[in-house]
């Protein structure tokens, strides 16, 4: 059984030297809700958010995304700026077909991402086999 490959999503990966909380309300205000907002060993906070919305290409879910972000008030922009890393990262789920498969983004998005200095990231989620998948389950059982 053949599997298409299909975009999955955009995540916005942050990392600071304070807390993400508030920035992380401001952004859940705003239709961009985070997945986790925690304290790691390295003392740093790291969240990673995302739209509700569901779309099926990276360009119109990011441009929603930029526009929460845009939104953001004077203190909320600040602790943005004190973000270390500001990341869109686009996920695919990898398959079998088409065989060739793309996405693009234009140059205003580009441009918005470059004014509020996000960075992109690529995530590649392999297909799985039904072989793989087997050996998996009978290997756990």
């Amino acid at each position: 059984m053949k599997r298409e490959t299909n975009y999955l999503n955009t995540d916005l990966d942050l990392v600071a030297g304070q807390s993400l909380q508030a920035l992380a309300d401001a952004l859940e205000a705003r239709g961009v809700f985070p997945l986790h907002v925690d304290l790691r060993d390295d003392q740093q906070w790291y969240s990673t958010l995302e739209t509700e919305e569901q779309f099926t290409q990276p360009e119109p879910n990011i441009a929603a995304l930029l526009t929460a972000i845009e939104a953001l008030d004077p203190q909320s922009r600040i602790q943005w700026a004190a973000c270390a890393i500001r990341e869109f990262n686009i996920g695919y789920d990898c398959g079998d077909e088409p065989w060739a498969f793309n996405h693009g983004l234009t140059v205003p998005t580009l441009a918005r991402m470059a004014a509020l200095g996000i960075a992109l990231r690529i995530t590649l989620y392999p297909a799985e086999s039904a072989a793989s998948k087997t050996s998996e389950l009978t290997h756990d059982a």
